[in-house]
């Protein structure tokens, strides 16, 4: 039988003991090191370095073609911010990005509450309701386009059924903000009606029969049951949401090209502007710079509003 190792007066092991834990753990280390090194790698060559790299080109005159790079410090801020195009830009994005969360977030809870009853064929209407967030944003787009058809599209269809005339609704400066709202929507809607579909069903039907015994009516359940219970949803969804609606770009280059006059064009549609039709790549990288501040002022702002909620609750 081998001896066991006796630790010294001090209560430590012995150095031989101590020397083949301390190889354990290092095999142990460098295993952990060989998997999550090239992953922690491909992360920072294709999300961090991208985004340090469009910091630096924020502060350089560049067209991606010629051979120098001229340093113009914080020039390319003073044009982009002296430009009353850009506030109208950044108007545009915020109408569109908070129209479109708050739309998708109400109708997705009210279809999600409908489809949660026990109705025939749901599991269709469910699959129907998802289907369009599968769809290629640029394919709805094509057919949104004719839809909208102030003079051979459906809805101007449906509307002189009942007497309404079509508006332009892609080349009003005032119907195109509207339009592309409505597409977004669509197309989008389907996935928090999933996520909160998911969510309903992890509540526990006993906290709705003891507010049915202690008198509650149908609103009363869903402000003091369903809402609480949907908390952590809802702020998934709000994340998300209003992050994906800050990068849409195919629905409004297909439909409106930013267009008329600008009136929808965002942020990120701005940013091909310059970046890839102008090839101005350092107002290009002033409004990505511009637009990453906002997408993660917003994102912080959601965490700790969650944060505090927790702990109110608690």
């Amino acid at each position: 039988m081998a001896a066991v190792p006796t630790p010294n007066p001090n209560g430590l092991p012995q150095p031989a003991a101590w020397r083949t834990r301390f190889r354990r753990e290092w095999r142990e280390w460098l295993l952990f090191a060989l998997f999550v090194f090239p992953n922690l790698f491909l992360f920072g060559v294709f999300n961090y370095w991208p985004l340090l790299y469009n910091f630096y080109l924020s502060f350089v005159d560049w067209n991606f073609i010629r051979a120098d790079i001229l340093w113009v410090g914080f020039r390319n801020y003073q044009r982009v911010f002296s430009s009353t195009k850009f506030y109208e830009i950044l108007w545009n994005t915020l109408v569109f990005s908070v129209s479109s969360f708050i739309f998708t977030l109400i109708l997705g809870l009210a279809i999600a509450l409908l489809l949660n009853q026990r109705l025939q064929g749901r599991n269709l209407v469910r699959a129907v309701v998802f289907s369009p967030t599968m769809l290629s944003g640029a394919a709805i787009a094509v057919i949104w386009t004719y839809i909208f058809d102030p003079r051979y599209g459906l809805l101007s269809e449906i509307l002189g059924f009942v007497g309404l005339p079509s508006p332009n609704w892609l080349t009003s400066t005032f119907w195109a903000m509207p339009a592309l709202i409505i597409v977004y929507v669509w197309k989008n809607m389907g996935y928090s009606v999933i996520i909160f579909l998911a969510g309903l069903q992890t509540i526990s039907k006993d906290l709705y029969d003891a507010a049915r015994v202690d008198g509650a009516n149908a609103w009363d359940r869903f402000v003091h049951v369903t809402l609480p219970g949907l908390r952590p949803i809802v702020f998934f969804l709000s994340v998300t949401t209003i992050l994906q609606s800050f990068q849409a770009f195919d629905i409004i280059r297909v439909m409106t090209g930013g267009g008329p006059a600008n009136a929808t064009n965002t942020l990120i549609y701005h940013l091909y502007e310059l970046g890839f039709v102008s090839f101005n790549a350092g107002q290009a990288g002033v409004v990505a710079v511009v637009l990453f501040i906002i997408m993660f002022t917003l994102t912080v702002i959601q965490f700790r509003f969650m944060d505090q909620s927790e702990h109110g609750e608690r």
